[in-house]
């Protein structure tokens, strides 16, 4: 239990700082889909500012849960499991959801393709941690 919590708060810091880097990216990159981001769909109000920052947590405990409960059947070198569980974890979860919000929400694809990138990016980051604390 341990181990999961720790590699969970470590891959929450690490994702933290992913998420901050690519939002920061995608507004310097893509400064016309971060204009998106002050339409009414979304609530930019600073009482809801902090479940940004606590989202990473909330996912990378997810995740290391995840892993510790299935790691013995990804295969392969320490980045081929990476890139395996970060897969596994946008099909069964991202993908499912990101399809859901572009049908049901005034965003464009644009918008939700980074959000799938960034997901990706997550979870294989996250594995990467996971690997590496908790083999």
């Amino acid at each position: 239990m341990k181990k999961i919590i720790v590699s969970g708060l470590v891959a929450g810091v690490v994702l933290l700082v992913l998420s901050v880097l690519g939002l920061h990216m995608t507004i310097w990159l893509f400064p016309s889909l971060a204009t998106q981001y002050f339409d009414p769909a979304f609530d930019t109000g600073q009482s809801k500012e902090m479940f940004y920052y606590i989202h990473p947590f909330i996912i990378s405990m997810a995740l290391a849960w995840f892993w510790a409960r299935f790691k013995g059947v990804l295969t392969g070198s320490f980045l081929t499991k990476g890139i395996e569980f970060g897969l596994i974890y946008v099909v069964v979860a991202t993908f499912p959801m990101m399809w859901l919000i572009y049908s049901a929400m005034n965003v464009s694809l644009a918008m939700v393709s980074t959000w799938f990138v960034l997901a990706l990016a997550q979870g294989i980051v996250a594995g990467l941690v996971f690997e590496k604390m908790n083999p």
